[in-house]
């Protein structure tokens, strides 16, 4: 769908589809910046290539996870645990999952979900401000 479609409907895309799709590729993007700057320069400086993998292989996995996670409670089956998709994002999986909750419209509800979904996101913010601004002595603390 255009975004003249969306814009033609009141600002909302017709079919269910994702709202605001502009603003949210750029809050994407922004979130994304930081860990893949980061995870870029470990592996250009040639210390590890092993967090732009994880964070690349992780979100499929989310993504996926997600998906079929939608499915099954479309069909009232049994249901992915929410500590398993949490553990996901928490391992570098959260870009795939921010895009799986917007494209299959899972999870983005539940207030519960979404704060512990975004302490994780915020971790990583923070992991990697840490990493590449302050000399990694944040994280050293613990």
């Amino acid at each position: 769908m255009s975004d003249s479609s969306a814009r033609n409907n009141g600002g909302r895309p017709s079919g269910g589809g994702v709202q605001n799709l502009r603003l949210k590729w750029l809050v994407f993007a922004i979130l994304c910046a930081l860990p893949l700057s980061g995870s870029m320069s470990l592996w250009l400086q040639g210390v590890s290539m092993i967090p732009l993998a994880a964070y690349g292989i992780v979100s499929v996995l989310a993504f996926l996870l997600y998906w079929s996670d939608k499915r099954k409670a479309r069909a009232e089956q049994w249901r992915t645990p929410e500590n398993v998709l949490h553990a996901l994002e928490f391992a570098g999986g959260w870009p795939g999952a921010l895009l799986a909750q917007q494209v299959f419209r899972h999870k983005t509800r539940k207030v519960s979900f979404q704060v512990v979904f975004w302490f994780i996101v915020l971790l990583h913010q923070v992991f990697w401000i840490d990493m590449l601004f302050l000399g990694a002595h944040l994280f050293a603390l613990f």
